[in-house]
């Protein structure tokens, strides 16, 4: 099993996660944020990863502190959890539709932090969660996970359903890379002999 449990206590946040990467799609998570813990769950169950988490921010001044460290936490137990990367297919590719909205997300666990987050600033926000915190989840995740990944959303008219499609299609495209590839076995998925 890969699995992997982190802390993160700083003055504006109070974190601990558990992340089983051969999991289910079990959650149990408590941010704090109910529009945040929704997007959480799908992003759970969809990457099909298990996860316990409980955050305490300062959401009383606003959730971009919560959003960004919890991704911080989440990329480095990910990053843990991984090992060697022995076996993984390495590059996933998920295309999600949500109602009017069809959003895009391409990775490679590549040790090589970059992202690219294609998504009009024109699009309306969810209720009470701002489509910048997207962008700020997706950014905190590639530094900590230290992956490459391409985030677009083509059109979409509701903020909840654009942010519901990132998520949701960054979950499908990481369950897919991070799947262990049969016919590999053990082998590391670089010519070069090492991801960075």
């Amino acid at each position: 099993m890969r699995i992997d449990a982190k802390t993160r206590k700083t003055g504006e946040t109070d974190i601990s996660l558990e992340v089983n990467i051969d999991g289910s799609g079990c959650a149990a998570i408590n941010t704090g944020h109910p529009f945040y813990d929704h997007m959480l769950h799908l992003f759970t169950r969809h990457s099909l990863m298990d996860m316990t988490l409980h955050a305490d921010g300062d959401l009383d001044v606003d959730a971009h502190h919560t959003v960004e460290d919890v991704a911080i936490v989440l990329g480095e137990s990910l990053r843990s959890a991984l090992g060697d990367k022995k076996g993984i297919k390495r590059y996933g590719t998920a295309y999600v539709p949500m109602d009017e909205t069809l959003a895009r997300a391409v990775i490679d666990l590549s040790n090589r932090p970059f992202l690219e987050f294609r998504v009009s600033p024109d699009m309306p926000d969810a209720p009470n969660f701002p489509l910048t915190l997207c962008e700020e989840f997706c950014r905190a995740l590639v530094n900590n996970l230290r992956c490459n990944l391409h985030v677009e959303v083509f059109y979409g008219r509701d903020g909840h359903h654009i942010a519901e499609a990132i998520f949701k299609s960054v979950a499908h495209a990481l369950r897919e890379a991070m799947e262990i590839d049969p016919r590999a076995q053990g082998i590391l998925p670089s010519t070069k002999g090492t991801l960075s």
